[in-house]
């Protein structure tokens, strides 16, 4: 299984020369298996994805974590849905008191955008996530709701023996510096453990965690203290801070890195890498 990162920063997309080292656009990941592609969230980062010459089936699945704008800003401009010839399967949560495709047409329609989501060209089919795992041909997906403002759910995708775990807006305890002791309290714990490839929100340094809790996302050491919990194989610190440079992101990974010791492989999400599982 391949792993294409597309869009790694949070927030919103930016442009500027300082950023485009880890990347500019917003969350958007491809899992790849032979013939068969798998992608994750619909950011500005789905417009990387050359449709044209590696999609061979007139099929496409997007499963979404939730519906915060950086997540779903690239659906109304990727080519496929403008295709009559395409079918677009979206994968998003439930448990709202709005259905996934009401919740989806605020956004796809007037005045936040100009075409109604009921007049898209493309064959649209709008799934809410099963509460149990589930095939696309050979991914077997499990989805589970984790700790983030609004209906927000993390991934298992897993092909054969291998395993990655996608959580890109997340906030695994609140109001603690540190874990719980017991491992059930930890939100997106089971999505996590024994995983190959962690992919996983860790937006903020330390300190700025500490002015920002509750608002759904973690900082580098807690993304790697429930790595290290959950024994995970290896992690990509993911949804970077845009306020950030890649300069500023680099200084505060590296003072991160040399003041902590894990005995897995961790890394700064690069927008553009491939990673193999």
């Amino acid at each position: 299984m391949r792993i294409k990162l597309h869009g790694t920063r949070g927030a919103y997309p930016t442009s500027s020369k300082e950023t485009q080292k880890l990347g500019g656009n917003t969350p958007c990941i491809e899992l790849i298996a032979g013939e068969e592609r798998l992608i994750l969230d619909a950011g500005t980062g789905i417009l990387n994805i050359d449709f044209d010459s590696y999609y061979t089936s007139d099929r496409i699945d997007i499963l979404l974590t939730h519906l915060h704008m950086d997540h779903i800003q690239g659906l109304g401009f990727f080519k496929p849905i403008f295709d009559p010839k395409k079918e677009v399967h979206i994968w998003g949560p439930g448990g709202s008191s709005y259905p996934l495709k009401d919740r989806l047409n605020r956004f796809l329609s007037p005045p936040l955008f100009p075409i109604m989501l009921r007049d898209i060209p493309c064959k649209l089919v709008i799934h809410e996530l099963p509460n149990k795992p589930f095939k696309l041909g050979k991914f077997l997906i499990t989805s589970k709701f984790v700790s983030h403002p609004g209906p927000t759910v993390g991934f298992r995708i897993q092909v054969g023996s291998k395993s990655v775990t996608y959580i890109p807006d997340h906030e695994p305890i609140l109001c603690r510096p540190q874990l719980y002791k017991e491992d059930k309290w930890i939100s997106g714990f089971d999505l996590c453990k024994n995983t190959d490839l962690l992919v996983h929100d860790s937006q903020y340094s330390p300190g700025e965690y500490e002015n920002k809790v509750g608002w759904g996302h973690c900082s580098l050491e807690i993304a790697a203290e429930l790595s290290a919990r959950a024994k995970v194989k290896s992690l990509v610190m993911f949804h970077h801070d845009p306020a950030h440079t890649d300069k500023d992101r680099t200084k505060i990974f590296k003072k991160f890195i040399n003041t902590h010791t894990y005995d897995f492989p961790i890394e700064l999400a690069v927008q553009g890498h491939e990673i193999e599982v």
